[in-house]
């Protein structure tokens, strides 16, 4: 019998993975196989980076770190852009896939559906960097408590999205603002789309990521005093970095090695927040905010859901091309 098949019939404990992966250890990812006929080490290592408005800043971006990867790991590796979270995710769970760069809600889809280990996030000397769910208004608005936006075009950015979507059906409620019973959410497609469409009036307030904000603030695209923040939550994760789990673990220990000598250019680090490197991260306990919400907010990170966001996702992408 294969270890995937054996994985199905004797796994002792599995939680919400996928029935191609076991987690006997309990950490929360799909166990290294034993089965040595079952670990890969590939000569050619594809990476892939969470889907982006413009794939060709990050591929320039990226380069030196993709560079800096060859030269460590000794073998040639390759940037493989990515139009959808579900494109992503499926690429690794087929094996085409082999280091990636999640967002924050998709990195645990990764790990469920797709085997995919997070072992580092971007950040600094002091630790991985995280960002926060933030409630955005123009600054000239009435609107001053979270209660105030009752009945008002309140955007949040898709289905999928941690702190565009998820946190604040678990968190405005006990501020005084339910989604879907004081206002329906407006789906803008991206945190960059609600925050210009609040500072273009399309939106009375925008549900963000911190991050994305600062971003655009330091880019220049926006101006801070153009608007007023109603609510901050908690910290919460900004990515996670994987490698697939049925990589060698030899080959496993050498990315995070490459990962983690890495330092971050200047235009990397402006780009980025000022993050200048990767740091170690552990799923179990850097990801239990986000799964929190989830299940808090009826979207655990299983198969249903799953299934539910490659949907939209391929609607969204149909409907683009259409356009």
């Amino acid at each position: 019998m294969s270890e995937a098949a054996l994985a199905q019939d004797t796994c002792p404990n599995r939680g919400q993975l996928d029935d191609l992966y076991c987690d006997a250890d309990g950490d929360l990812v799909a166990d290294t196989p034993t089965d040595p006929s079952l670990l890969k080490d590939p000569s050619t290592l594809v990476f892939a980076y969470t889907p982006v408005e413009d794939p060709a800043v990050y591929s320039n971006l990226l380069q030196p770190f993709i560079d800096h990867l060859s030269s460590c790991i000794d073998r040639k590796v390759v940037y493989y852009s990515v139009q959808s979270n579900t494109a992503q995710i499926e690429a690794m769970r087929s094996g085409r896939l082999h280091i990636a760069a999640f967002s924050t809600g998709p990195t645990a889809f990764a790990v469920n559906m797709a085997g995919a280990v997070p072992f580092a996030s971007g950040g600094s000397e002091a630790g991985p960097r995280g960002y926060h769910l933030i409630a955005l208004v123009k600054a000239s608005s009435d609107f001053h408590e979270l209660s105030d936006l009752k009945d008002k075009k309140v955007a949040h950015t898709s289905p999928s999205s941690n702190s565009g979507n998820l946190a604040p059906r678990v968190l405005f409620p006990e501020l005084g603002l339910t989604p879907e019973t004081d206002y329906t959410p407006m789906m803008s497609g991206g945190h960059d789309k609600s925050i210009l469409g609040v500072m273009h009036g399309d939106y009375d307030m925008a549900a963000v990521a911190s991050d994305v904000f600062e971003r655009m603030v330091e880019r220049g695209e926006i101006q801070r005093d153009d608007f007023r923040i109603l609510y901050t939550s908690d910290i919460f994760p900004t990515n996670g970095n994987v490698y697939a789990h049925d990589l060698t673990p030899a080959l496993q220990d050498k990315i995070k090695e490459c990962f983690f000598s890495y330092r971050f250019s200047e235009e990397e680090q402006a780009e980025l927040n000022g993050e200048d490197r990767y740091v170690p991260v552990n799923y179990k306990d850097r990801w239990a905010v986000v799964r929190e919400v989830a299940e808090k907010s009826g979207t655990p990170f299983n198969k249903r859901s799953y299934e539910a966001q490659s949907k939209r996702e391929m609607e969204k992408l149909k409907k683009k091309k259409a356009d």
